[in-house]
């Protein structure tokens, strides 16, 4: 279902990513997954969508993965409150409610969010003539543990997972032409990454091959999208290191990156902002408009 840049969420606006049973993990009882205040969704029983669609799209189109440390889907602080603002700039918004759970026996550790975001960005892509998109314009963009998410779809695009299915969607690109990430989880260290976030996604025990494969830095390739970074210095849980390594590594390899640092924000400041922080949109805006 397509809604406007006005509408709130409401439940039976949401849209399924797969047909049928998503891959990768069995579906949990009915049930299990809960809503709290903001919007913020665990237990994900199935993967959905929700569509901003501007009066008069641009052409651009953004992907949406909120945060939430890979536990939580915070969707209203990180997710329909920028699928609103790009609908009224004339960029059509996909928020996505990717698999996440608080409980190991979900089965929601890598790749199974990672297939999810996937499947969002190709699904954009085969509506991109219908929702007048350009096919070449559509980006990904994610917050804190939802900025790593994005920040896997934008160096481990190549990776053939085998749990996805093969139908007329899959069998589009996955690479998104754009990249921005919104203070991202970047390394899978607890010394400057997130500790639980690593935690969610890589399982009790992850292997040293499966850690270095998500520390998305260590990824980056000339491949690549055009990145923009956010942060704030003072952020105590996500530190600015995280974004300074995948900057860095973008500008070894040459791809385009741009960075909006700011003084104070803290972690989690979402799509409103806080402290010297508050005007981070319009210097995205100010970016998406350079492409």
């Amino acid at each position: 279902m397509i809604v406007s840049a006005t509408v709130g969420l409401q439940a039976e606006q949401w849209v399924n990513l797969w047909p049928g049973e998503a891959p990768g993990a069995p579906r949990p009882p009915a049930g299990a997954e809960t809503v709290g205040e903001g919007g913020r969704y665990t237990d994900v029983e199935v993967p959905q969508y929700q569509l901003f669609v501007p009066e008069k799209p641009n052409g651009q189109a953004l992907v949406i993965l909120p945060g939430g440390g890979y536990s939580i889907v915070s969707m209203e602080n990180e997710g329909t409150g920028v699928g609103k603002w790009c609908a009224e700039r004339g960029i059509t918004a996909m928020v996505v409610k990717y698999r996440v759970s608080k409980k190991d026996d979900f089965g929601y550790q890598f790749p199974v969010p990672q297939m999810d975001a996937r499947r969002a960005i190709r699904t954009m892509r085969a509506k991109a003539e219908e929702l007048g998109v350009e096919p070449n314009k559509i980006g990904i963009m994610g917050a804190s543990a939802g900025g790593h998410l994005a920040s896997t779809c934008a160096t481990l695009f190549n990776e053939k997972f085998e749990a996805e299915t093969e139908d007329d969607i899959d069998a589009l690109s996955c690479r998104p032409d754009f990249a921005v990430l919104l203070y991202p989880v970047i390394g899978m260290d607890s010394s400057w990454g997130h500790g639980g976030s690593a935690r969610r996604l890589l399982g009790p025990e992850p292997s040293d091959e499966l850690r270095e494969k998500c520390a998305t830095h260590l990824q980056v390739s000339k491949e690549t999208p055009p990145t923009f970074l956010v942060h704030a210095s003072d952020d105590g849980a996500v530190p600015l290191r995280n974004s300074a390594e995948f900057m860095s590594a973008c500008a070894e390899k040459k791809v385009p990156v741009s960075a909006a640092v700011y003084s104070t924000g803290g972690h989690g400041f979402g799509w409103q902002g806080r402290g010297s922080a508050k005007g981070w949109m319009s210097d995205l805006e100010k970016w998406l408009k350079s492409l």
